[in-house]
């Protein structure tokens, strides 16, 4: 036969249609489905790709092809292995937090509420600590933080609800466990907590001793569900300003 084929010939000579750029993949594989005897006759480009002809109908695979399907397999056994410790290790915590908030629930009073709330953090999440703080002015309950006006705002945003990243320079919220804290989780909360009074800016915060404990990437549901609990909670008791 004159000429040249670009990529292949069938064992009868037959004429084979020109398969330049722009073909797409259905059209080639139209064409091997039509043609696949060339394929199996082409000997050198099955060993290229890692298949091995056995006599005229039978292809198996080659040491290189069960080498790549072997790693494909390994990389989605890994996937599923890491899928499920994320799985379990949120499980956990949604558990954990469970648990605090309904220890959370049995508070007594403001003081009772912050310490319950910094027992959690430590034994159930391995955190250095946690703390509520109030803007002044107004009266900030015994076991609390107190805060200057704006603090909230100044801290995250005007319109921010939480904020999760390094430790703030000069941010007094943790007391003696203040050293320890490498990252926080700050969430906004604003509390009705004087009768006929608008709710006043409040922070619940969480301080870990890891400086990746938490940051910017992180979901806050959990710390976000926390201090929902604590806002409710501390609505339950007025404060005198």
């Amino acid at each position: 036969m004159s000429g040249s084929l670009d990529l292949f010939e069938t064992a009868e000579a037959e004429p084979v249609p020109h398969l330049g750029d722009g073909l797409t993949w259905p059209e080639v594989r139209g064409w091997l489905q039509t043609h696949s005897q060339t394929l199996l006759d082409d000997r050198s480009l099955l060993e290229e790709i890692g298949l091995r002809p056995h006599g005229r109908n039978v292809v198996e695979f080659g040491a290189a092809a069960l080498t790549r399907l072997e790693a494909v397999v390994e990389r989605e056994a890994g996937a599923r292995r890491e899928v499920e410790m994320i799985a379990r290790a949120n499980f956990a915590a949604q558990t954990q937090t469970h648990v605090a908030a309904l220890d959370l629930m049995e508070a007594r009073n403001h003081s009772d509420l912050a310490r319950r709330l910094d027992a959690a953090a430590q034994g159930r999440f391995g955190l250095a600590g946690a703390a509520i703080a109030l803007e002044r002015p107004g009266g900030v309950p015994f076991g609390w933080r107190g805060l200057d006006a704006g603090e909230v705002d100044r801290l995250l945003g005007d319109h921010g609800l939480s904020w999760l990243g390094p430790m703030f320079d000069g941010l007094d919220l943790f007391g003696a466990a203040g050293d320890q804290v490498k990252s926080v989780a700050l969430v906004r909360m604003a509390p009705h907590l004087t009768p006929g009074e608008p709710p006043r800016p409040c922070l619940c915060a969480f301080g870990s001793p890891e400086p990746e404990g938490f940051t910017p990437n992180m979901g806050c549901e959990l710390a976000a569900f926390l201090a929902r609990v604590v806002e409710r909670m501390a609505e339950r008791w007025p404060v005198l300003n």
